[in-house]
């Protein structure tokens, strides 16, 4: 960054590009462009006091002298606009100089404060501030939102106020949030509103309007002027796409939620409560002195340690929001009951997901991960997952930051990784603040940490405090109490006895609270009541047992929810307990019965939006210990098996095909809304975890039931009725991650059995089933039923098994495979559309070039991504092999050529020189030379050894789409948007045919390998073949009904492929190939995706038929009905 320098006199002078880490304190010019403004070369030569455009330069330096400020930036002659490599970093980094920046002056030259009105009366200026010019230019929009302080000034320099005292009239005329304004994290808003916050405004160059917006987004960009607004904002919201992708693939629980859930669910925060600990010296030292990297916080089971964090995140967020959002706070709350939040994985998800929310360039980290087409949550998630969050972590642009992690006892899966973890994140910029019961283990990992500070709550000094604010606490829920509102003598005795009784637990004394509010409690109960009650949770716990026992007609009821809720994996909905507890069925049929059950189990449950939660994680304790042969008297194994068997009864009953009445078999799961009621709504946590309870229950004892897995029982019979169903299922409960796995685990349960019976095989195939479809029946749930049944293997046992499922409308099905092959899944990893792919001559490895800028090598015989090219600044729109396979050419839309090492993937030369995108590039035969083809309407011939541009070719009135070699190595094709191929001779670039007579863009040339021959393919919708020699047109191929985008010659020269984007020519109307070639559609909606080996250029369409060419050399046809 380069920055003013203000002298004594008042003069200034350009200081030298200063580090980011050494920016002084800087003020900030925001200003519309006027005649004659300074610029970088005024500066440097001397000349700025001569323009006009010099007085708001002098005004910035001038405020900024009064305001203390030595340096400030004005963006007309900061940059040097000379530099397109400065420019682009500028424009980039535009966002945040003006949020780093101590002070933002906003010069309106169309605001006065000198004016008379019409009555002669001056400060009336707020009306032409209004109408401020200064409100409709796009660049402005960030330089309102992103400053901390922003000061208007009027043209004589008088200040009009600032953001804060402007806010409403700057709402009035921007309509953005006033939550906004102040520079609040911007992801909370919806990705249309800040678009929309744009829409009114203009720019000078029309890319600018969507380039104005990377720092509203947090998004960095190629800046490619010349492809106009569409397009700039086309890229913007793919790059945007690709943020949000990323979210989602961390996203298992939002964080901010599960809080605000806490605080919901123990009736609010308590300010007096929690306050103390922000004059606690153990909290100051961590919070004050950068050496004190860790602060512990631990203590007994119900002591306030959960909402004594939230009061601590909530002052950490609190001031942080003052500070301008110069530092981020993540957080994670563990819960040992629910399986979502109860493990080390999660807590890493959960920490990258808010970090990555709040400072979202932070994402390149993760992408580095899901753009090479890696998981976030296989076997090896946490070593990507602790990788991302290193990586973020030591990111020389990462924020100070804060790291919050509450219950770590309750992170029942590798602990002991999650802590030594954290011990080994050291750095000045990074605090921990955890918070757990007394543990030995994690006492024993974090003693090696000597920058932690503990603080435990049981110290004697910290105890009073405790206290204190349990004695808060008390008086808080006592003064709800409508049984002691006119009683304050009573209310004064029951006081004192909590008070003794509690022992400085809040948990005790919100038990007792709660039975105190029950129905039916008078005040002249309440006395008896606090008198009987035991102190201690334990007690407290026994207590709430007997009362339910003396419930004798719903006991039973009660011991079955609660011995299911126990055990279960995640916290149940209303609607699925009564089924998963063996409840009657006059029960079962009423929400609001089954809610009176729950009601009767004591104080153990609490139900937040229909969805049960034990109260603390102590009472899970208790009733798996010192309740367990009440809640499960012939031990918890059973009680897994009950609930895997009933969940494959209610799985039975409930699922069916296409049970949200979606019908359209490529209806995509983005577009499906949820039914009310949900006919999933009972078997939500069934499809999920059956199989994680038969294995709980197999590992102990299944001597009583064991016919289970026997060819015939349960499972088997479950699998072969309702598979495909439940896959559906999986699909709509957006779970089929989950799903994949359990049939892994069933598979290995089995095997481990030495179980013969076809069940096994059965479960194989079923599992081979769902690997292999995954993606597309994720996406699109209903082509279970329809693309992974007509091209499964003919032999697959789950083909087989569901035959009456297979689409009617496909009257002639395509000959397949008859068992599977060696693929066992798609494997995919571009996070942008592939626009170009290319077969080593060897046939070893596939090149791939997308829209996320990068060049993917594959390994053609496993799929497996070998290398990721990063370096391009744009698109890649075309990859070629050398004829030896050892170098790979791309061309991107950042107008460059570069060649790489295919076996390492190192960049070896960066062709410079092309003025536009480059579309296509070749290889010469003899792999010396590489021809490109550009949107600047030349092609350029390279030396690949060299990278030196040894011809330009010159002729095309338009765009050049295609180029290629002739197998002899003397002619170079090209085909252009002039509508004309021409022929050039490669050894001297002199143009020897200009072939005309397409009457559209000219996509695709090909010789044939004699290199007597050239065809081209046309947005005319016809092939043409040319005599190379005479550039005579010996024929015009016509049959496509759109764009033919790519042609080619069969070896023997006899031949001529071609591919179009005509999906529905008017001679078939019914069915035809949608343009991506991954779906054959009926109309205008998509019905059978086609898997990847089906998916080709090569096809066609007549009436109801349609014939694929496959890449194995295979021709598919498939005949469809006519009707409607």
């Amino acid at each position: 960054m380069r920055l003013l320098e203000r002298n004594d006199t008042g003069d200034f002078s350009l200081t030298d590009d200063i580090p980011d880490d050494q920016v002084p304190p800087y003020a900030i010019l925001s200003h519309t462009w006027g005649d004659e403004e300074i610029i970088f070369k005024d500066i440097k030569d001397g000349i700025c006091k001569k323009k006009r455009g010099y007085s708001k330069i002098q005004f910035c330096g001038d405020q900024a002298g009064r305001d203390g400020l030595k340096f400030f930036w004005v963006d007309t002659c900061c940059i040097d606009k000379s530099d397109s490599t400065e420019v682009q970093r500028a424009l980039n980094s535009m966002f945040q100089w003006y949020r780093n920046a101590a002070k933002c002056y906003v010069y309106l030259t169309d605001v006065s404060t000198c004016q008379q009105d019409t009555d002669g009366n001056f400060g009336w200026w707020e009306l032409t501030f209004r109408k401020s010019r200064w409100f409709t230019r796009g660049w402005t929009l960030q330089e309102l939102i992103a400053p901390v302080i922003v000061e208007f000034f009027s043209k004589e320099g008088e200040r009009l106020g600032d953001k804060k005292s402007l806010e409403q009239q700057i709402h009035d005329i921007t309509e953005i949030p006033l939550e906004a304004l102040p520079g609040n994290t911007l992801s909370d808003f919806s990705i249309e509103e800040r678009l929309s916050w744009v829409g009114k405004r203009n720019t000078t160059q029309k890319e600018d309007k969507a380039y104005s917006l990377f720092g509203i987004f947090d998004i960095t960009m190629p800046l490619l002027y010349g492809e106009g607004e569409d397009r700039a904002f086309g890229r913007l919201r793919e790059e945007i796409s690709k943020h949000d992708r990323c979210l989602s693939s961390l996203h298992s629980t939002d964080p901010r939620l599960d809080k605000k859930r806490i605080e919901e669910a123990k009736g609010g925060l308590l300010t007096g409560a929690y306050r103390w600990v922000f004059a606690n010296p153990d909290f100051c030292l961590w919070r004050e002195r950068s050496e004190s990297r860790l602060l512990w916080i631990n203590g007994d089971p119900g002591k306030g340690k959960t909402m004594l964090l939230c009061g601590i995140i909530n002052e950490l967020q609190g001031a942080i929001v003052a500070d301008g959002h110069c530092r981020n706070l993540a957080y994670f709350f563990c819960q040992a009951t629910d399986s979502r939040i109860n493990n080390a994985i999660a807590v890493l998800r959960g920490l990258i997901y808010l970090l990555a929310h709040q400072q979202p360039r932070l994402i390149s980290h993760v992408r580095k991960y899901t753009d090479a087409g890696k998981s976030l949550s296989d076997a090896n998630a946490w070593f990507a997952l602790s990788d991302i969050l290193v990586g973020m972590l030591g990111d020389p642009n990462v924020k100070p930051t804060c790291l919050v992690v509450d219950a770590l006892d309750e992170c029942v899966i590798d602990l002991p990784k999650l802590l030594d973890f954290i011990v080994c994140i050291s750095s000045d910029r990074i605090k921990w603040l955890l918070t757990s019961r007394n543990e030995t283990i994690i006492e024993k990992k974090l003693k090696s940490n000597n920058a932690r500070t503990r603080l435990s709550l049981e110290l004697k000094e910290n105890a009073m405090e405790v206290s204190h604010a349990v004695d808060v606490y008390i008086d808080d829920k006592l003064s709800g109490l409508e049984a002691l509102q006119d009683d304050a003598l009573l209310k004064d005795q029951v006081r004192d006895i909590l008070h003794n009784k509690a022992n400085d637990t809040f948990l005790w004394v919100a038990l007792v609270v709660q039975e105190l509010s029950m129905d039916g409690v008078e005040s002249w109960h309440v006395l008896q009541i606090v008198e009987e009650v035991p102190p201690g949770l334990d007690g407290m716990y026994k207590r709430m047992l007997d009362e339910i026992e003396r419930n004798k007609r719903d006991s039973e009821f009660c011991w079955r929810i609660l011995s299911v809720v126990t055990v279960a994996y995640r916290p149940l909905y209303l609607d699925e307990i009564g089924g998963l507890s063996g409840l009657p069925e006059q029960i079962v049929r009423s929400t609001e019965n089954i809610q009176k059950i729950v009601a009767k189990c004591g104080s153990f449950l609490t139900v937040r939006d229909n969805q049960i939660y034990l109260v603390h994680q102590s009472a899970k304790d208790y009733l798996s210990d010192q309740a367990s042969p009440l809640l499960f008297p012939s031990g918890v194994a059973v009680t897994h098996h009950d609930i895997s068997d009933r969940s494959l009864k209610l799985l039975s009953g409930k699922l069916q095909r296409d049970r949200y009445g979606l019908c359209i078999p490529g209806f995509s799961i983005d577009h499906v809304r949820v039914p009310d009621p949900d006919p999933l709504a009972t078997v939500r946590y069934s499809c999920v975890y059956w199989v994680d309870h038969l294995c709980n229950w197999q590992s102990s004892d299944d001597s009583k039931h064991p016919n289970i897995f026997q060819d015939g029982g349960i499972v088997d019979s479950f699998l072969r009725q309702h598979y495909l169903h439940w896959l559906e299922a999986l699909s709509l409960c957006k779970s089929m991650p989950q799903g994949i796995l359990l049939l892994v685990k069933l598979e290995s349960i089995l095997q481990h059995k030495s179980i013969t019976s076809q069940l096994l095989s059965l479960v194989t195939d079923m599992h081979r089933f769902v690997i292999y479809w995954r993606w597309v029946v994720e996406n699109y749930p209903l082509q279970v039923y329809a693309s992974a049944l007509v091209f499964s293997p003919a032999r697959s046992i789950t083909r087989g098994l569901f035959t009456q499922e297979e689409r009617k409308w496909i009257t002639s099905r395509p000959i397949v495979e008859d068992n599977w092959n060696a693929c066992r899944q798609t494997l995919e990893g571009h996070s942008g559309s592939v626009n170009s792919v290319a077969f080593s001559p060897d046939s070893k490895w596939v090149a791939s070039g997308s829209d996320d800028h990068t060049i993917k090598i594959w390994e053609a015989a496993t799929g497996s991504c070998t290398q990721t090219l990063e370096g391009h600044g744009g698109w890649v729109l075309s990859v070629a092999f050398s004829p030896d396979s050892k170098w790979v050419a791309s061309g991107s839309a950042d107008s460059t050529i570069k060649i790489w090492e295919a076996a390492t993937g190192s960049c070896t030369q960066t062709l410079e020189g092309h003025g536009g995108w480059v579309n296509s590039v070749a290889f010469s035969p003899d792999s010396k030379w590489v021809a490109s083809g550009s949107d600047d309407h030349t092609i350029k011939i390279w030396e690949a050894a060299t990278g030196s541009c040894t011809q330009t070719l010159e002729g095309h009135g338009g765009p050049v789409n295609s180029v290629t070699f002739s197998p002899d190595s003397k002619w170079v094709a090209s085909g252009s948007d002039d509508h004309t191929i021409k022929i050039w001779e490669a050894a001297t670039g002199s143009c020897t045919q200009t072939l005309e007579g397409h009457g559209g863009w000219v996509y695709s040339v090909a010789f044939s390998p004699d290199s007597k021959w050239v065809a081209s393919g046309s947005a005319d919708s016809t092939i043409k073949i040319w005599e190379a020699a005479t550039g005579s047109c010996t024929q015009t191929l016509e049959g496509h009904g759109g764009s033919v985008k790519s042609v080619a010659s069969s070896l023997d020269s006899k031949l001529i492929a071609s591919g179009s984007n005509d999906t529905n020519p008017p001679h078939y109307q019914r069915y035809g190939i949608d343009m991506s070639k991954r779906w054959i559609t009926k109309g205008s909606e998509n019905w059978l995706w086609l898997p990847l080996e089906y998916q080709s250029q090569c096809f066609a369409a007549a009436a109801s038929t349609i014939a694929i060419c496959c890449s194995s050399g295979r021709v598919l046809t498939m005949k469809f009905t006519t009707d409607s």
